[in-house]
């Protein structure tokens, strides 16, 4: 990711997208939205879809970002590659904080920068003229959608492709991702069994966690496992820990953001009786992503080869 990162600031001065020559239709969840010309002034909400934007050269299409700094410690890459953008708002962003700073398209998801029946939906920006574009993961918040897999980045990457006329940009790069993926997995070694992994987002009454439908799901099965709670229906969501202890993970994948670390999320469950029995806590078995690499962008390949070397490394 760091070799991608690096050339942001390249791509922007050099690759600056043409005027679209015909209208562009693309699907975000259940709506069709049609584009007559690439935005000029969009706005992504979180650092993975931030990322996203940035990985494709499309800064110069950018008047902003917002939902980092309320949740999120920027590594140096991904200062530099936002550098001169500014942030319109620390967590979600008002309608006003959007239509101020003249708005013509807004990345985000549900979840990600909007809200089921929020103040910013894709139906409140549309009178302002303000096109939505969803983050494919976060669909299933709003109806069905297929178990989450590794297309679910590259569908995003490809529908902005699309919207920016940049399109074959967009393929070479996801070409690049699914033949990287595809390499890797190919000499990858692994036990006779996938391995059980747990995901702890956060949270000590009740542990927030991924279900089958986020992204962490995706990247566990690329590198050998198993999301213990590939079950629930739901992508990110609140369980209880008797459901962990049931599960009995043989692994527990952190996802590391926010003001409580890694590694406080790491002794919480050492040092709790209740999870003691839990072969992944007996075992010391612990890997961490960053949020950044745990949710849909382009960090998704290398996370899946650090979980894998976790999951299989000596």
């Amino acid at each position: 990711m760091k070799r991608i990162l690096a050339t942001l600031p390249i791509l922007a001065a050099l690759m600056i997208a043409a005027p679209a020559s015909a209208a562009t239709t693309v699907k975000s969840c259940n709506r069709d939205v049609t584009f007559d010309a690439p935005p000029k002034a969009a706005v992504s909400n979180d650092v993975n879809l931030t990322e996203m934007m940035l990985v494709l050269g499309l800064r110069d299409h950018m008047v902003g970002y917002t939902g980092i700094s309320g949740w999120k410690t920027l590594d140096e890459e991904m200062r530099n590659g936002i550098a001169e953008l500014p942030e319109l708002s620390a967590k979600y962003p008002s309608k006003e904080v959007l239509l101020g700073a003249g708005t013509d398209f807004y990345f985000a998801g549900w979840n990600y920068g909007m809200k089921v029946g929020g103040e910013v939906t894709p139906e409140t920006l549309a009178p302002f003229g303000i096109k939505v574009y969803e983050l494919t993961e976060s669909c299933i918040h709003i109806g069905a959608k297929p178990k989450v897999s590794m297309e679910d980045m590259y569908n995003d990457l490809l529908n902005l492709g699309r919207i920016f006329d940049v399109e074959d940009r967009a393929e070479k790069l996801v070409e690049g991702y699914r033949k990287e993926l595809e390499d890797f997995r190919a000499t990858l070694k692994t036990g006779e069994e996938p391995l059980k992994v747990f995901v702890y987002d956060s949270g000590e009454d009740k542990p927030f966690t991924a279900g089958r439908y986020a992204m962490p799901t995706a990247l566990i099965e690329a590198a050998g496992g198993v999301n213990v709670l590939d079950d629930l229906g739901k992508s990110w969501a609140t369980i209880d820990w008797e459901t962990v202890v049931e599960k009995n993970p043989d692994v527990i994948m952190i996802v590391d953001y926010g003001t409580v670390t890694a590694e406080q999320k790491r002794d919480f469950m050492r040092n709790n009786p209740a999870l003691a029995k839990i072969d992944a806590v007996k075992n010391d078995r612990f890997v961490t992503l960053s949020y950044v690499e745990a949710t849909p962008g382009p960090r998704n390949i290398e996370a899946v080869k650090k979980l894998a070397a976790a999951f299989w490394g000596d």
